[in-house]
């Protein structure tokens, strides 16, 4: 087999996982296949956990985790699936939205077969969407601090009384500087005496 067979194949079970086959018409269940469709705040709303308020995916887990104690759960669990169930929810909503002929059973249908096929893959992308969100939340707040600190610097060098304590520790600096450059100015003019070789008594 060929490696273009091979991706060939690979492409197809894929897009077997990503689509059912319903009335003879392809129904795709990965929501991201419909991003052509999006506009950017569909796009945003899609991408973004967060967006659905937590009684609607509480109401919802055991809809699709009807295996799972959540209770025993620890917390980062619990936060990757509520976000998995946001997923499904957001999913059969588009999915309703751009195919608004399909029939009460055939959206039953697309519910089971996303339940076992896209769980966690929803699961890998809000991971990867809280990853993605800390970093961005730890940048702003080291360009916060950043900005914070200069502009505390300035508003400091900026007040009067900075500027009265400022100008006699320039003076004391100057002056000093000028005091050091003065003495190695005045040894340096000195010549260094030195010796003949009979006074030292070197030979």
């Amino acid at each position: 087999m060929t490696a273009a067979q091979q991706q060939d194949q690979q492409l197809q079970r894929r897009l077997q996982q990503d689509s059912i086959q319903l009335a003879g018409k392809t129904v795709y269940i990965n929501p991201f296949l419909y991003w052509r469709r999006f506009d950017s705040n569909t796009d945003r709303w899609l991408r973004e956990p967060g967006q659905l308020n937590e009684d609607q995916i509480q109401q919802n887990r055991g809809r699709f985790y009807p295996e799972l104690e959540w209770a025993l759960l620890d917390p980062s669990d619990q936060e990757i699936k509520d976000g998995a169930v946001e997923m499904f929810l957001k999913s059969l909503e588009l999915i309703g939205t751009f195919h608004p002929e399909l029939t009460s059973g055939q959206l039953l249908e697309v519910e089971r077969k996303m339940a076992i096929t896209k769980k966690r893959s929803f699961e890998r992308w809000v991971e990867k969407s809280y990853r993605r969100r800390v970093r961005l939340q730890s940048r702003e707040k080291r360009r916060f601090a950043r900005d914070r600190f200069w502009r505390g610097w300035s508003e400091w060098i900026a007040l009067e009384t900075t500027h009265h304590a400022l100008v006699p520790i320039v003076a004391i600096v100057v002056l000093s500087g000028v005091i050091g450059w003065s003495l190695g100015s005045s040894r340096s003019a000195c010549p260094t005496l030195v010796l003949p070789s009979e006074q030292t008594g070197l030979r």
